[in-house]
């Protein structure tokens, strides 16, 4: 390295798994891409570990003795905004879509791949840091709905909406592209930045937004199932300049 080169910090990554065999390999392989790797053996050292220092993103167990993976992942989001793939030994759909469900960014099923996590773990920073270094975009508001992708608040009838990361990523992009059916494939790609991955993702998030801002969920009325295709967002938006 030169002397005039600038050495920049390496993305810091906790892995959080009890298992010593699986933190070790996948400890290995995100090293071998230059991530900087934090391990912690249970739900406990996690947050202790990450109230220390925040990482970048989380590689997380489903089963930790002590406080499971999904109690860790809704702590740490409750905390702040944090990429989270899950890691699960189980291929039960239930248990995919509760890590999705309380705010996990993607999952892996084990057995995995170490190679297939590190393109996950680069896909979702990758996604992450595009969506904070984009160039400006307006409000928008539509449907009793308030959305502002700049300062990442959102509201219904002038209440704050606890939205996750992607629920409102997808939220706002539905509202940017009114009156379009989406299918799945493309709202994964468009909103999560992967070209590939379970759609269940999709489906999961939409029907938490939907009970998050619909009148009736069962019946709704703002993102639309176009069936054969994918969703679409019904009421036409109106933009206006933040600030």
């Amino acid at each position: 390295m030169s002397e005039h080169s600038v050495s920049r910090p390496a993305t810091r990554i906790l892995v959080v798994d009890d298992d010593p065999t699986v933190a070790e390999v996948v400890t290995g392989y995100l090293e071998g891409a230059g991530f900087a790797v934090e391990r912690a053996a249970d739900g406990p050292d996690a947050l202790r570990r990450a109230g220390e220092r925040w990482p970048d993103l989380v590689v997380l167990d489903l089963m930790l003795p002590g406080l499971d993976g999904l109690e860790v992942c809704r702590r740490l989001r409750a905390t702040a905004p944090v990429p989270v793939i899950m890691l699960t030994a189980r291929s039960d759909e239930e248990d995919r879509i509760t890590g999705l469900e309380v705010g996990a960014d993607d999952y892996v099923t084990k057995p995995f791949s170490p190679r297939e996590l590190v393109l996950r773990v680069a896909s979702v920073l990758r996604r992450d840091r595009a969506a904070t270094t984009a160039a400006p975009r307006r409000a928008l508001r539509a449907g009793g709905l308030a959305v502002d992708p700049e300062t990442r608040r959102a509201t219904r009838s002038g209440d704050m909406l606890a939205l996750t990361l992607r629920e409102f990523d997808l939220l706002a992009y539905l509202m940017e592209h009114p009156g379009t059916a989406h299918s799945r494939e493309t709202l994964m790609r468009k909103v999560w930045g992967w070209d590939f991955g379970d759609l269940s993702t999709v489906t999961v998030h939409v029907r938490r937004l939907r009970a998050k801002i619909e009148d009736d969920p069962a019946r709704p009325a703002l993102i639309q199932t176009v069936w054969g295709v994918g969703y679409r967002f019904e009421a036409a938006p109106s933009r206006e300049a933040v600030g």
